[in-house]
């Protein structure tokens, strides 16, 4: 699914009210509606809601909130904002039509805000998507009084003070939401672990914007969905056999690292490939014929370092690089050689990042259109460079990307996997159990197996960290967050690609 800017947004705002024939207030009408039920399902009557509204049209679907809230017998109280000589069309409206059962009050400096306590509900309506500048002044100290208040923030579309699509100036106040409600989409500065302190849990309420619209708009953000991964997955053939899903090449592990060439195997088994070859030093010879005894294992000629290829690689369908290798002097030398000589698709992990991003030869050396980098955070700061932001992050990326021609799956909370041509696609399943040693070895093997598998790079990057984080969610139900290790991703992945095989 797209992901579209602060001003598509408005544009398909627009094409709807067209398309519909309809006018802005019965679409905000639509919009409170939406975000009424979400929040009625989960917060009950009971609870006291006080709903602080701006004078734009955030503020205006805030008034028609607390006018459903109350119809369905919430305890809603309203507090207005700003000047009211500056109110949209649609806000005025909105409040005419506020039930005179309702309490209102117009803020006017800090002493007239309200009490707060753990046990109330807010409701932010103070700016949408259409913020433009920092919040400074009276609005500043409100939310700033909001987020120290111990009350459970809900945010109508955006919290207020955040920037939908670019950077947020340092002077702005930033409402720290428990929960966001966007409509129709998520927006894009959901997806940046910088906002997740304002984001909170966020939740998308569909509003009925025009779908026609949506298709045409040209975006290079999306996101994820099951429905996407699940029209990925290749089915397999009644007559097919172990030749038909491709001969996989892992190139892991080091002494005292062979934990991550068994991880990298075992995740490339159980995401389908055909046959597997493990090339590890001569000192993991015994642990990888123990603890993988599917893979075929190719011992290097040094005890404890890769120090050279094996022959014929020509034979391999994808070639995994990077877990626990190391960066001795030997296993560069190998890597450059890799590079320069083999045809095969590459997947790049760990310390072979480590190794490239020291060099701008081997930079240049990349073969195009061939190669998927999964660095962390850290390996891509080494790669790519240090960015002043996550949007800087994502531009750099891109960048890169256009530079070498090649595809990253840069790993967070939300996987960000970028295209040559400058695509940015962000992951929605996984959770914080993931954040542990050997996750990032396992997505190798996913990787790597489905690239032999004949899926195009894109597909491979989409399924494979979409089903990673799957398998992660899978792990979590059983063994939760805390305790999650990456072997619990590994057996947990025949039910993630079980769950994209059915309707």
């Amino acid at each position: 699914m797209k992901i579209l800017s602060a001003a598509q947004t408005r544009e398909a705002d627009a094409a709807t009210l067209q398309y519909e024939e309809i006018d802005s207030l019965e679409l905000m009408e639509r919009a409170a509606l939406a975000f009424a039920s979400w929040f009625e399902n989960k917060f009950t009557p009971q609870e006291h809601v006080y709903i602080f509204c701006g004078p734009g049209n955030n503020g205006g679907d805030g008034l028609a909130v607390a006018r459903i809230l109350s119809q369905r017998q919430y305890h809603v109280k309203v507090y207005l904002v700003g000047d009211s000589q500056n109110t949209s069309q649609d806000h005025n409206v909105n409040l005419q039509r506020l039930p005179d059962t309702i309490t209102r009050q117009t803020l006017h400096s800090p002493t007239d805000f309200p009490p707060l306590h753990p046990a109330t509900c807010v409701i932010d309506a103070l700016f949408g998507t259409g913020l433009n500048r920092p919040v400074t002044g009276l609005f500043a100290a409100l939310i700033d009084y909001l987020n120290n208040s111990g009350s459970c923030i809900t945010s109508i579309d955006m919290p207020s003070g955040l920037y939908t699509d670019s950077q947020t100036p340092a002077e702005s106040a930033i409402v720290k939401a428990n929960y966001t409600v966007s409509f129709e989409l998520p927006k894009l500065a959901f997806f940046l672990p910088q906002h997740e302190q304002f984001v909170g849990a966020w939740h998308v309420v569909q509003i009925g914007l025009s779908p026609a619209f949506i298709a045409t708009a040209p975006s290079d953000f999306h996101f994820a969905t099951t429905q996407e991964a699940k029209k990925l997955v290749k089915p397999r053939r009644k007559f097919s056999h172990k030749g038909t899903y491709g001969h996989a090449l892992l190139l892991c592990g080091s002494y005292g690292k062979m934990g991550a060439a068994v991880l990298a195997a075992r995740s490339c088994l159980r995401s389908g490939v055909g046959l597997l070859t493990m090339h590890v030093p001569e000192a993991g010879y015994t642990i990888l014929q123990t603890a993988v005894p599917e893979a075929m294992t190719h011992t290097d000629r040094h005890q404890k370092y890769l120090s050279e290829l094996p022959e014929g690689l020509e034979k391999y369908s994808a070639i995994g690089l990077g877990p626990g290798i190391g960066t001795d002097k030997m296993t560069k030398a190998a890597l450059a050689q890799l590079l320069t000589t083999s045809t095969s698709p590459i997947v790049i992990d760990a310390d072979a990042i480590n190794i490239i991003a020291t060099s701008d030869k081997l930079k240049a050396e990349l073969p195009k259109h061939k190669v998927i980098f999964t660095p962390h955070p850290k390996e891509f700061e080494r790669l790519v460079g240090k960015a002043k932001n996550d949007y800087d992050r994502l531009q750099d990326m891109k960048e890169f990307c256009r530079e070498y021609s090649c595809y990253i799956c840069l790993k967070g909370a939300n996987t960000a996997i970028c295209t040559p041509e400058g695509t940015i696609y962000f992951n929605t399943t996984g959770n914080a159990g993931m954040a542990t040693g050997g996750t990032g070895d396992v997505l190798t093997g996913i990787l790597t197996a489905l690239v032999a598998q004949n899926y195009s790079l894109e597909q491979a990057c989409l399924l494979g960290v979409f089903a990673h984080g799957l398998a992660g969610d899978l792990a979590s139900q059983k063994v939760g967050e805390i305790g999650m290790i990456a072997s619990d991703l590994i057996d947990h992945l025949p039910q993630a690609f079980i769950a994209l095989t059915t309707a």
